[in-house]
């Protein structure tokens, strides 16, 4: 039923067929129950390619086509798009194909004072883009699977690596990210900015999926009249491919 409001983007409706259904292009697809899915750009074809995975499927767009990798009988593989509409269709395509637990890895923006390439688990993302009402009642937060999340943290203490845990903001307005938002946002809990967890931790819960994510630091907010871009994570590009692989395996 849809929920009328003066404001379209809070009309949710709770019918959980749309005319057109994630999957639709791929109707045999089958894909393995788990899924590493990195915001780390052409570093996983870089990776599939030098490790010879196989291509099980192509999730395709109008603008890039995303192969999914089997990685092994439990694990596939997919570049996650950046910004919350494309990653969010990516996402229900993986899910019609199979999946059922997702790994996420992305970089994020420092709210508070964290060096780059600082490993941040959220517990729960606050809802500042507009993906995540399609997929569910408004509400202001939504909070990741809390066993992915320890499942991701068991991982990366394993390998020796410390982390934060902070909340996140998802936005999908890079270039608004205000010193009034910052410090309101930043008030309520959130050390960090991004713009797909919220919108995947939502799909993820509409589908029947468990989804978590880690991130890696990337530019500096924390001082609003000192932007600070540094080198934008680049150097976490690799090791968080490999850290979500081995979280997405974890048992």
């Amino acid at each position: 039923m849809l929920a009328s409001n003066v404001f379209p983007i809070l009309e949710y409706d709770d019918n959980p067929l749309a005319v057109l259904m994630p999957g639709h292009d791929a109707p045999g697809l089958r894909l393995p129950p788990r899924a590493a899915f990195p915001f780390v750009g052409d570093c996983v074809a870089e990776y599939a390619e030098k490790r010879g995975l196989p291509v099980l499927g192509v999730c395709e767009t109008i603008t890039k086509c995303y192969p999914v990798y089997r990685v092994s009988e439990d694990v596939c593989l997919c570049e996650a798009p950046m910004g919350a509409p494309v990653a969010a269709c990516c996402l229900d395509w993986l899910i019609a194909g199979g999946v059922k637990e997702i790994v996420a890895a992305g970089s994020c923006g420092a709210l508070v004072d964290l060096p780059e390439n600082a490993f941040v688990l959220p517990g729960r993302a606050l809802r500042g883009e507009g993906t995540s009402y399609h997929y569910l009642p408004p509400e202001r937060w939504i909070a990741l699977d809390g066993d992915i999340q320890r499942r991701i943290a068991r991982t990366l203490e394993r390998e020796g690596l410390s982390w934060t845990a902070l909340d996140t903001w998802t936005t999908d307005a890079i270039c608004r990210e205000t010193a009034g938002k910052i410090e309101r946002y930043r008030a309520e809990g959130c050390g960090v900015v991004e713009m797909e967890c919220a919108a995947l931790a939502a799909v993820a819960r509409f589908r029947g999926a468990r989804f978590g994510q880690f991130l890696f630091t990337a530019d500096s907010l924390a001082d609003a009249e000192r932007y600070d871009e540094r080198d934008w994570g680049k150097a976490s590009l690799l090791p968080a491919l490999e850290l979500c692989l081995k979280a997405a395996a974890e048992p």
